[in-house]
């Protein structure tokens, strides 16, 4: 058995809740959410007492909660604590999705814990559970100057930026139920290598 046998049960996607931030870099943790849930033919649902938009997938034989927190991105870990303490999951078992400065738009990577890098979404959820969560760091490129970084964010990517976001997120899609199935190094090496 593989030492990276991962027992995902539930996804979460980062972004900010409401229509104007709905097309904005820093929502692409959303958008993943919402093609995992049109894959799946489910919708999501307000649940108030998770801070956020719930849908479940059943994939590799088991629930699999799906998370849009709607808390705005720095209270996001309220949301990911709030359903992760009801269901009894732990850290390990939870997988964020979110946007990522640091790579270019369409390179996705999987990652497993860490810091967060600056990115306050996974700053709040480390704050309440911990870092030992699995990522999915969602390539958006970097504006060249740190302190253009919050407008840039806040922005809607241009065509091409947002075609190669779509492809990356393509690409992980294809390689998400080697993940549910618990092969993190596999799907590791299938999304990296492209």
């Amino acid at each position: 058995m593989s030492a990276h046998l991962v027992d995902i049960r539930l996804i979460v996607g980062l972004g900010n809740p409401g229509a104007n931030y709905h097309f904005t870099r820093h929502n692409a943790g959303f958008w993943m959410v919402d093609d995992i849930a049109r894959e799946h033919a489910i919708g999501l649902r307000n649940e108030t007492r998770f801070h956020g938009e719930v849908g479940k997938i059943r994939s590799a034989g088991k629930d699999i909660f799906l998370l849009k927190p709607t808390t705005f991105m720095n209270r996001s870990g309220q949301a990911v604590a709030a359903l992760s303490k009801y269901y009894k999951l732990k850290t390990e078992q939870i997988l964020v999705m979110h946007d990522e400065l640091d790579l270019a738009p369409g390179d996705n990577r999987l990652k497993k814990a860490g810091g967060h890098g600056g990115h306050n979404g996974l700053r709040d959820i480390i704050n309440h559970l911990g870092k030992e969560f699995l990522r999915l760091r969602i390539g958006i490129g970097h504006p060249g100057d740190r302190n253009m970084v919050v407008n840039y964010v806040l922005k809607s990517p241009s065509r091409e930026d947002l075609d190669q976001i779509e492809d990356g997120n393509k690409r992980s899609l294809k390689v998400l139920p080697t993940l549910l199935n618990g092969h993190l190094d596999k799907a590791m090496q299938q999304l990296h290598t492209k």
